[in-house]
């Protein structure tokens, strides 16, 4: 029981350190939860500099409103929401900019690996990442994060028509591109 108490006193104090702007705790805190938001960051984003670019934009906020942080919440499950709300914001501002067609705007070119080869976490991700971004959110809100349909056109903005439209797509195009990769592997 007091192992419990030390610990919750701990982390209010490492949360308090983060408050006043503590550069040891902020770093921390940062260090800690890096690799988990960061593959957050890849399943939102077309690459890896966007995702970096969404990370650290993420990490602004997080710090910006550490002092709104529950106590006795997840504090990575807080910081999860921070960046997936901060890869919508993004995939928003960049919708309104693109202006030619998504799905032929990405050429990615991919090697031929051994029969050996199996697909794995990287290939799935970068099959993730080929999506158009409509696809990509819509996929990630959905399946990833757990939202409705309805939930997932008031994050986006459109219809919960669109939603299912959008995810049955997103669906297709991963198994064509996973499917694609096994032939490539011969299997």
């Amino acid at each position: 029981m007091n192992i419990v108490l030390s610990l919750k006193h701990e982390e209010q104090n490492f949360i308090a350190a983060c408050i006043r702007k503590e550069r040891w705790a902020q770093k921390k805190l940062y260090e800690d939860s890096y690799s988990k938001m960061m593959g957050v960051c890849l399943r939102y984003s077309n690459n890896s500099e966007d995702a970096r670019d969404i990370l650290h934009e993420g990490y602004i906020k997080v710090f910006k409103n550490i002092s709104k942080y529950n106590p006795g919440t997840s504090l990575n499950a807080w910081i999860r929401r921070i960046m997936v709300n901060t890869s919508i914001d993004f995939y928003r501002k960049n919708t309104r900019r693109r202006t030619e067609d998504l799905e032929n705007a990405q050429q990615k070119s991919t090697t031929i690996a051994d029969a050996d080869s199996q697909i794995g976490e990287k290939e799935i991700l970068a099959a993730v990442q080929q999506l158009s971004p409509a696809y990509r959110m819509v996929f990630n809100l959905y399946v990833i994060e757990g939202y409705s349909h309805k939930e997932v056109a008031q994050q986006l903005g459109i219809t919960e028509s669109t939603s299912r439209s959008n995810l049955v797509k997103a669906r297709l195009k991963l198994k064509e591109a996973i499917s694609s990769k096994y032939t490539e592997y011969g299997e």
